[in-house]
């Protein structure tokens, strides 16, 4: 699997023109959330790199999530089902799809260089610049193989 810089301009066109094949009606092919839900679960984690989102994270992963840290950007696709944090989980709530859509793609067209404030994930440790990029692409690429796109 090639990760890909979310900073290319390309790139982040690729990931919107995805996400503009999205309907709300896209049926995932595995986990819990539905596409709206996806769409808002999305968020939190581009917000985390902009410092606006600061999840505390369990004592417990605090102390060996560092040593996996590589894994956010690695060219392994990330395991199906793996835990999440709290703040990140939007089963159970009812999402209007449109609005998560927006507001998803606003974040990505924001994702610069520039606006990365952290150079610390307040569960993994230090990241650089490039570590954002591409977790975030891999993240939000995970998301979108879940329904298709």
């Amino acid at each position: 699997m090639e990760i890909k810089n979310l900073f290319d301009p390309v790139v982040k066109q690729e990931i919107v023109s995805r996400i503009n094949k999205l309907t709300p009606q896209s049926q995932r092919q595995w986990g819990k959330m539905n596409v709206s839900q996806m769409l808002a679960h999305l968020q939190p984690a581009i917000k985390i790199a902009y410092g606006t989102h600061k999840p505390k994270g369990h004592f417990f992963f605090k102390l060996i999530l560092p040593f996996f840290k590589s894994k956010l950007w690695d060219e392994k696709p990330y395991k199906k089902g793996l835990p999440t944090d709290t703040t990140f989980i939007m089963t159970g709530t009812e999402k209007d799809f449109e609005k998560e859509k927006t507001a998803v793609i606003e974040l990505i067209g924001q994702f610069t260089e520039s606006n990365i404030k952290g150079e610390r994930h307040p569960v993994f440790g230090k990241m650089t610049k490039e570590n954002w990029s591409k977790a975030m692409w891999k993240h939000i690429d995970h998301h979108l193989c879940q329904f298709g796109v």
